[in-house]
C-alpha cells in the first residue's frame, strides 16, 4: 500500500514539475493611441506650472473654511479689490483664501490694513517652500 502512495506521489510531482516547465505565460502587446492634443496640453500645462511662483512672496490669508464658503469670499473679495488677484488654496482640512503677491513684508503689511477694514480676520502669511 505504502509503495503505491509513494509511487501515486511520485508520478504527481513529476507530472507538475513537466507542466511547470512547458507552460508558458500569455505573450502580448498593447497599443497606446493618443490623441496628439493631449500633449500640447500637458505641455503647456507644465510650462504654467513652473511659472507658478506661489512660495516665495508674502500672501494675506483673508478666509478659512469650507469649499464654498470659501469660493464666495473670493468673489466678493475680487469685487472690492480689483487690483489685488487671489486663490484658492487645499490645505488639509480647510480650504484658504489667499490674496496678493507681495515681494516684500512690508508691502504687504501696508495691504493688509486696508484688506482688514472689510475683512478683520485677515492676517500675513508666507508660504513654505
Amino acid at each position: 500500500m505504502k509503495t503505491i502512495q509513494l509511487k501515486m506521489t511520485l508520478f504527481g510531482i513529476i507530472t507538475t514539475c513537466t507542466l511547470v516547465e512547458t507552460m508558458h505565460a500569455q505573450q502580448g502587446t498593447t497599443t497606446l493611441r493618443q490623441d496628439p492634443q493631449f500633449e500640447m496640453m500637458l505641455n503647456e500645462k507644465r510650462k504654467i506650472n513652473t511659472s507658478i511662483t506661489v512660495n516665495d512672496k508674502y500672501k494675506i490669508q483673508v478666509f478659512n473654511g469650507d469649499s464654498e464658503t470659501s469660493k464666495r469670499t473670493l468673489s466678493d473679495f475680487k469685487k472690492d479689490f480689483k487690483e489685488c488677484d487671489g486663490t484658492i488654496v487645499f490645505n488639509t482640512p480647510a480650504y484658504k483664501v489667499w490674496v496678493g503677491d507681495y515681494r516684500t513684508r512690508i508691502e504687504a503689511e501696508r495691504n493688509l490694513a486696508d484688506i482688514k477694514k472689510k475683512y478683520p480676520n485677515a492676517f500675513l502669511v508666507k508660504p513654505n517652500k
